[in-house]
């Protein structure tokens, strides 16, 4: 089936724009859903809100421009205690762009994190962040209610490739560089660089945190997945199984899962816990052997999300298409046309999936299906009991093999 498309933001162009650096590389929604943010080529970073962008397509059709969203809405007087609403902002960051995230001190579930001393930051203030990661190694850290730049952290050496905060409202942010590092800033410490972790042979392409910022995924220019605990800043293992560079990876929202893209044409759904996948999906029949593990270039798989429903991931790959898959169905469920995309993920409230191609943003609506109640039920187990310890619970067998996605 089709999905079917929901609305476009296209980057402006003039007759001598260079086709040359306006790859997006990054698309991503803040997580309270109030904004939208891409890269739009060269230097330019596109803030919208994203309320008011959806609206203008119900109300004006699928064809949209950059200016379409381009009515400003006025910010309150912050000393009436009221929520800024949102504007739209366009931001030059100052060399290329190749990766930003959204922060925000509001967790979404209780911090982890206790008798933090603010600095730059207030405490108990809402505070929404744009990260940024360049071309030049830095990254620029920007208020998304005013647009204003508040930090600049120096210390990577090459591109910047990745970013991901931690869901927990902490602040913490990781970084993935093309100088085989990743890096661990604290921003309510005016962005101290906490840690470095080791251990890539190669480029690390990404990074994602797992829903209880508990766990950090890594993948970069080498065929293994790299997990990491990040209460210790230590390796908890790596999960070995693609046969080329990963490129993306996604915790499920209960975090029972891990969803990762590789340049070898598949992506595979992991138990992270143990190590074991799950779930192969293929996007090129037959799959290259491992001796030629990239198999046909027009396959590599670019990006993979994971939807907020926990049964849907998206993926995105060389072939012109989007898919959407169910994680307990052999081949996609729905299908949509994309040229030179580069990164997909799914809006806050999971109805819409956003993907960047050449400075411009498609969108489309994501399957529509009411989670059964079983799977509801093991959602809210999984999310505080790791495989190990459901495997130790006095249950059927089937029930739980069911807990840990097995049937």
């Amino acid at each position: 089936a089709r999905s079917r498309p929901v609305g476009e933001l296209l980057a402006p162009t003039s007759p001598f724009d260079k086709k040359c650096g306006r790859e997006n590389w990054t698309v991503a929604f803040a997580p309270d859903g109030s904004y939208l943010a891409w890269s739009q080529g060269h230097r330019i970073v596109k803030l919208v809100p994203w309320a008011q962008c959806f609206n203008n397509f119900l109300l004006h059709g699928t064809k949209n421009g950059a200016n379409a969203v381009s009515t400003r809405l006025p910010r309150q007087s912050t000393e009436s205690g009221q929520k800024n609403k949102p504007c739209e902002h366009i931001i030059d960051c100052g060399d290329i762009v190749w990766s930003l995230a959204f922060g925000s001190s509001v967790p979404e579930k209780q911090s982890r994190c206790v008798n933090i001393e603010w600095h730059r930051f207030k405490f108990g203030q809402d505070q929404l962040l744009l990260a940024t990661g360049l071309n030049n190694g830095r990254i620029k850290i920007w208020d998304v209610y005013t647009g204003k730049l508040l930090l600049n952290l120096m210390d990577h050496t090459e591109v910047v490739r990745d970013l991901t905060f931690a869901p927990d409202g902490s602040l913490i942010l990781v970084s993935a560089s093309r100088d085989k590092t990743l890096r661990v800033w604290d921003l309510k410490d005016d962005g101290n660089m906490m840690k470095v972790l080791r251990g890539h042979p190669n480029w690390v392409y990404g990074c994602a945190f797992s829903p209880d910022s508990s766990i950090l995924c890594s993948v970069g220019a080498s065929k293994a997945v790299f997990l990491w605990d990040m209460d210790k800043y230590s390796m908890l293992r790596k999960l070995e199984g693609h046969h080329n560079d990963v490129v993306a990876c996604e915790f499920s929202p209960d975090g029972a899962l891990l969803a990762t893209a590789s340049y070898d044409t598949r992506v595979y759904v992991w138990d992270p816990h143990i190590g074991v996948i799950l779930k192969e999906f293929g996007h090129l029949f037959p799959p290259p052997t491992p001796i030629f593990a990239g198999g046909a270039n027009d396959r590599w798989v670019r990006s993979v999300c994971f939807s907020h429903d926990g049964l849907h991931v998206a993926s995105l790959a060389d072939d012109k298409m989007v898919r959407f898959w169910r994680i307990d169905e052999e081949y996609p469920v729905q299908v949509a046309p994309l040229n030179n995309g580069l990164c997909c993920t799914f809006s806050t409230d999971g109805s819409v999936l956003a993907a960047g191609q050449d400075g411009s943003v498609y969108f489309w609506a994501t399957p529509s299906q009411v989670s059964s109640l079983q799977h509801l039920c093991r959602m809210a187990i999984r999310r505080v009991m790791p495989t190990s310890q459901v495997k130790n619970l006095p249950i059927p067998c089937k029930v739980v093999e069911f807990l840990c996605y097995q049937i």
